[in-house]
């Protein structure tokens, strides 16, 4: 008898079967995350696409070589890098793939200042997040941790010259199809997603995953250059907008960043919303208690993970307090420099 597990690896292996005829091949490429494989697209067509990378390692350098030998194809031949966002185990490699192939790179306006000062930028990033782990009641002895568990990971990225942006909306054109840059902020300021609507294709990045929730990580607003003291971004509510605007476009396919395709993403988007309004209804009940700062919610959901994973439980908590604070159900008290929340 086959299970449900079965059912679905075949169904996935049956999509991407359908879209391989199509001329587009997807390369899961290793990473040293948590989250595992990266899902790269090779767009047979001309010019030869590749859209997004994998992390700079030696390991994912060689899988994406020997993906596309099995194609038929070597580094050399492709003639576009399309960047999906700005997190590292999306372009790593970019830099590497332009300098031996002599490729385009394409990004979103705005991701191209990002990857063209990626060192830097970072260094920005992290003091960013520093700064809201702080206020929100992260000790200085773990945001310090965190801060060099980050810079190593800083290794795994690069620094790469975009030659193309790409404006919200703008297509790209190939000999075969045409694919519409749609920005997509939530999951980051600068996630993007590529549509085929003659096909009814969407290739998303991180923004709509099938077997895990997209986390709406805080960062700097994408227009921000260099140090950003400004309002703090609301990633979640931006997300939850930008998942509507997805929902409502006609799709037969959703080709994720990871994991297997994406079927019915109506349906999807419809459930995540029931997840978000689930998380901030336990988020008010444990505020309705007793003021707490965002580090003390996250370590009441999920553990020692809220330490680990500081800015990832902080992020998604903040997201969801702001959904409560927009509602007028919380309200924000701050004493010394420390941020609690509190039910309205």
């Amino acid at each position: 008898m086959s299970t449900p597990e079965a059912a679905a690896d075949e169904q996935a292996s049956a999509a991407l079967a359908r879209v391989a005829e199509q001329g587009i091949h997807c390369l899961a490429i290793p990473t040293p995350f948590a989250v595992g494989r990266v899902n790269a697209y090779l767009i047979e067509d001309e010019p030869l696409t590749l859209i997004d990378s994998g992390p700079n390692s030696a390991k994912a350098l060689d899988e994406l070589e020997q993906a596309l030998a099995a194609r038929g194809h070597a580094i050399e031949d492709l003639e576009l890098l399309v960047v999906t966002h700005q997190h590292i185990d999306h372009f790593g490699l970019a830099a590497i793939l332009a300098r031996r192939s002599g490729a385009q790179v394409a990004a979103l306006t705005g991701l191209d200042r990002r990857l063209a000062n990626f060192r830097e930028d970072t260094d920005f990033e992290d003091r960013f997040a520093a700064r809201i782990m702080l206020r929100h009641g992260v000790p200085t002895d773990v945001v310090t941790a965190l801060r060099a568990v980050s810079a190593s990971f800083r290794a795994w990225g690069c620094t790469v010259e975009v030659t193309r942006t790409l404006e919200d909306g703008e297509e790209l054109r190939l000999r075969d199809r045409t694919l519409r840059a749609l920005h997509r902020p939530g999951h980051s300021p600068s996630d993007t997603v590529f549509w085929d609507e003659q096909r009814g294709l969407l290739i998303a990045g991180d923004h709509l995953l099938g077997h895990i929730s997209s986390n709406p990580l805080l960062a700097r607003p994408l227009e921000a250059e260099g140090d950003y003291d400004g309002p703090r971004p609301q990633a979640l509510v931006t997300y939850l907008a930008s998942l509507q605007r997805t929902r409502t476009m006609e799709l037969e396919l959703v080709l994720p960043g990871h994991g297997a395709p994406v079927r019915d993403h109506a349906a999807l988007i419809e459930q995540r919303g029931r997840m978000h309004e689930r998380r901030a209804q336990r988020i008010h009940r444990l505020i309705a208690e007793r003021p707490r700062t965002a580090y003390e919610m996250a370590h009441e959901m999920w553990g020692n993970v809220a330490v680990t994973q500081a800015y990832l439980t902080i992020s998604e908590v903040l997201g969801h307090v702001d959904l409560l604070l927009n509602a007028d159900r919380a309200v924000e008290q701050e004493s010394a420099g420390i941020v609690r929340f509190a039910a309205a």
